[in-house]
């Protein structure tokens, strides 16, 4: 009886730890992944944007603790709420859009506190201007999707950066140059 009770005890942590023993890669669920961008406007009120379309992969190492992110924001899917101001931003004055119709996110550096990621430090390419970026991690989980059963794993990620550093700097400083990008991830495990 002893000796089962071990060999099931065994059994079940070497399937708990088979779920982290390799690599794993993700694919951002569409329907879930969203970057937004809150900037101070006129000293009047904070305005916060989003994004539509974010797709890209994580890959995660969590017995080595290691990971990395590829992440690409279609900046033509910006969402201020008013057409009118979609179109604003994505001037040349802005996104500009038409010429850098993309931003992404690169990083083989993800820092881990215990068993979780805290920090992914990578470059920001934004208007063509590529500069190196750190993402405070939060909500992290990685688990079965209670509704379909995939392997997923989910985040948010916040960063800071000056829009006049990425040739962004129309109106500054009376509209603020500070910008807080944060991201909401939800990504499903490749088979």
């Amino acid at each position: 009886m002893k000796s089962k009770l071990l060999i099931a005890l065994f059994a079940t942590v070497g399937i708990a730890t088979s779920v982290y023993a390799a690599p794993a890669t993700y694919t951002t669920d569409a329907n879930h992944t969203f970057a937004q961008f809150e900037y101070n406007h006129l000293g009047f009120s904070n305005q916060t944007s989003r994004f539509n379309t974010v797709t890209g992969t994580v890959t995660i190492d969590q017995a080595a603790k290691k990971g990395s992110a590829d992440i690409t924001i279609d900046t033509k899917s910006v969402d201020t709420g008013s057409t009118v101001f979609n179109s604003h931003i994505q001037s040349e004055d802005f996104l500009s859009t038409t010429q850098f119709p993309t931003a992404t996110f690169q990083s083989n550096d993800m820092i881990f506190k215990g068993d979780k990621p805290i920090e992914l430090k990578g470059v920001l390419t934004l208007k063509g201007v590529s500069k190196p970026v750190t993402l405070k991690v939060s909500n992290f989980e990685c688990k079965k999707h209670p509704m379909t059963g995939a392997d997923y794993c989910g985040a948010n990620a916040v960063t800071k950066v000056k829009r006049t550093e990425f040739n962004m700097g129309k109106y500054a400083p009376n509209v603020g140059d500070d910008v807080t990008i944060t991201i909401a991830i939800e990504a499903a495990k490749k088979e």
